[in-house]
């Protein structure tokens, strides 16, 4: 039996909606093993973030090449990263498993603002993150909002989505979804290659309960490349996944803000 071993590096979501919690949900859910490296604690709810307390770099890189060296990933996501220290020490200790190959593929979620409008990242760590993490990246995801801060580039339609998916990929990227969720009226995510660019796309689910989503959506791809899914599979079978965990978690009454989706609907229809 394959366990499939994925490493998340994230932070730390209390209310279990996002951030490793949901990583790990995830990642279990799907059929694979999670292993964690914790970047950050925050204090947060369905309603928001009233706090961040980075771990040291030191420690963060200490949880990495413990996993590495001992249950030997070969897929990687990365979530929140808060800080440059953290940016620079993940992407230092990264760079030596993707040269040595010890690492296949590396899903980069750029984990910039939460669900409820909360910064995640700060300001100063953006240039870092763009210059030193994301040449690594076999996949990076962002959403709108993120994307455009990337790119430089307004995001209003899929054109001016296909002009920010383009000069992303132009900085050396090997593929980027940009996540189309933020466009009003239009789920369609797209992905863009060296090949071109892809659609995928899903009905509009009226919900509120959306916390944790982009966190969620990465580690899907990230657990079905890591049961040998190629890139385009994964990202169809894990757009299929979140779209029905967003469907049964917006009947899910948990908290008073943005609540989570629903990481184990397929579990549940079996009790």
């Amino acid at each position: 039996m394959r366990y499939n071993p994925v490493l998340t590096i994230a932070g730390s979501d209390p209310s279990g909606g996002a951030g490793i919690q949901a990583d790990i949900k995830t990642i279990s859910a799907l059929g694979c093993y999670a292993t964690t490296a914790i970047t950050a604690v925050t204090v947060q709810n369905t309603m928001g973030v009233t706090g961040i307390h980075s771990v040291p770099a030191d420690i963060v890189v200490g949880q990495i090449r413990s996993v590495m060296y001992d249950i030997r990933p070969m897929v990687v996501k990365v979530g929140m990263l808060n800080d440059v220290a953290t940016i620079h020490a993940v992407a230092e200790v990264l760079a030596g498993y993707c040269k040595k190959k010890t690492l296949r593929f590396l899903v980069v979620d750029p984990v910039m603002v939460s669900t409820s409008g909360s910064p995640l990242m700060q300001p100063d760590a953006v240039k870092v993150f763009c210059d030193e993490l994301m040449p690594l990246a076999t996949l990076l995801t962002p959403n709108v909002p993120e994307a455009e801060v990337l790119s430089g580039i307004t995001i209003t339609d899929k054109t001016s989505m296909d002009e920010a998916g383009d000069t992303l990929l132009a900085t050396g990227l090997h593929a980027v979804l940009i996540k189309g969720g933020h466009l009003e009226s239009d789920m369609t995510d797209r992905l863009y290659t060296s090949s071109g660019v892809r659609e995928f796309a899903t009905r509009i689910i009226d919900t509120r309960n959306t916390h944790g989503t982009g966190c969620t959506y990465s580690s899907a791809i990230a657990s079905y490349l890591a049961r040998g899914c190629t890139l385009e599979d994964a990202i169809t079978k894990a757009k299929s996944y979140i779209t029905q965990a967003i469907a049964s978690g917006s009947r899910m009454e948990l908290g008073h803000g943005n609540g989570p989706v629903n990481h184990f609907y397929k579990l549940q229809r079996n009790l």
